[in-house]
């Protein structure tokens, strides 16, 4: 870990996470006006963000871990309220949008492209920090926010899945080496679902239940994503259902763009028999961009949340570039690169060779990791 000095905690250092509701008034702009309004909040989430990290250079300094959670008001606090204003949002700008006819079909299309961006990038990663806490209600906000996206399956696939197999062939979010992000986004549609309803599967049997059993939360998930279908169409009918299901589409492509940069190439050594080394900080590739790590609540200090999943994001920890892995720009530029294919290996295939070669000099044969032909985890 990076040896500066310990961060201090407290209401001034929230303040620049806060900066993401700056999103919710765009979005309301863009609703009313139309036009080119319809595309400040992509505008926001990229330009103006990837224009601050900029500005504000790398911040690699690090909060005390053993900080209680009393001194976290603030940060936890943004968590919290963000479920309701994203309904508010979704669904308010869902009704409206269908009573008025000032918004053509473009321009609903843009308007709904930026609303997944605010659920993709806002919702899924609050999710993501939400589900990782031991409250209830916490992990209940998540899968609210993960019905509003269709993607409720993330929870199981992420915690049952991910945390367990990450940098192995049985974890589907892992990206290979030389893997296109347009192969890789509809090999994950396919085996992410699969791969969370075994796991849930497995879990019960090891409980002696049956997959049917209720305590199954699939069917949580199930009863979530049909309540927000049916408010979407109550709200605005076959088109305010469409614009759902678009903005859902969106928001599970910037999920799934986030998964693919943050573990690009990073393999774990297989040992042999189906066992492999434990997940270490080299294994995630991280950001230290300052603006980028305010709207992703730090997701960018991707190592230290696989060392720790429950540790709230203030308090997650930046290591050195010989302990773990950095990225030339933060995850939003990123995600834009690896739209690109030829683009993304040119500038990230070199750096996965030089972490083969500084990590892992002894192993020459790389091609089972590359097509994920190593045995799978036992």
């Amino acid at each position: 870990m990076s040896d500066h000095p310990r961060q201090k905690i407290g209401f001034m250092q929230a303040m620049p996470f806060w900066l993401t509701l700056g999103i919710v008034p765009l979005a309301l702009i863009g609703a009313t006006f139309g036009g080119w309004y319809t595309a400040l909040v992509p505008a926001y989430s990229l330009v103006i963000y990837s224009s601050l990290d900029a500005l504000t250079g790398r911040n690699e300094g690090n909060a005390d871990p053993e900080t209680p959670d009393a001194m976290l008001f603030w940060y936890q606090l943004l968590t919290l309220i963000w479920p309701p204003i994203q309904m508010a949002i979704l669904f308010g700008t869902i009704w409206y949008a269908t009573h008025t006819s000032h918004l053509s079909g473009l321009e609903l299309a843009v308007l709904f492209f930026g609303i997944g961006i605010v659920t993709g990038t806002v919702g899924i990663n609050y999710s993501h920090e939400l589900m990782h806490q031991k409250n209830k209600l916490e992990r209940w906000l998540a899968d609210i926010l993960l019905a509003s996206v269709l993607y409720s399956h993330f929870r199981s696939e992420h915690l049952r899945v991910h945390h367990i197999y990450v940098g192995t062939c049985r974890d589907p979010v892992t990206a290979r080496y030389n893997e296109g992000f347009h192969r890789f986004f509809p090999r994950v549609l396919r085996q992410s679902p699969v791969s969370a309803w075994r796991a849930e599967v497995a879990m019960l049997a090891r409980r002696g239940m049956p997959w049917w059993h209720r305590s199954n939360p699939f069917w949580r998930y199930a009863a979530l994503q049909a309540g927000m279908l049916m408010a979407a169409f109550a709200l605005g009918g076959g088109l305010g259902l469409g614009l759902f299901v678009w903005q859902a589409a969106v928001a599970i492509w910037q999920l799934e763009a986030v998964n693919y940069v943050e573990h690009y190439g990073l393999t774990r050594r297989h040992l042999g028999n189906g066992k492999y080394e434990h997940v270490k900080p080299h294994h995630s590739w991280n950001a230290s961009h300052t603006a980028s790590n305010w709207l992703l609540i730090n997701l960018q200090r991707h190592s230290d949340h696989h060392f720790k999943p429950d540790r709230r994001f203030p308090l997650l920890q930046t290591y050195d570039e010989d302990q773990a892995p950095q990225l030339p720009l933060g995850y939003p530029l990123m995600v834009f690169i690896a739209m690109n294919p030829l683009w993304w290996r040119r500038m990230m295939n070199p750096r996965v060779r030089a972490w083969r070669k500084f990590h892992y000099p002894d192993i020459t044969d790389w091609k089972p990791y590359n097509k994920a032909l190593n045995p799978p985890p036992r």
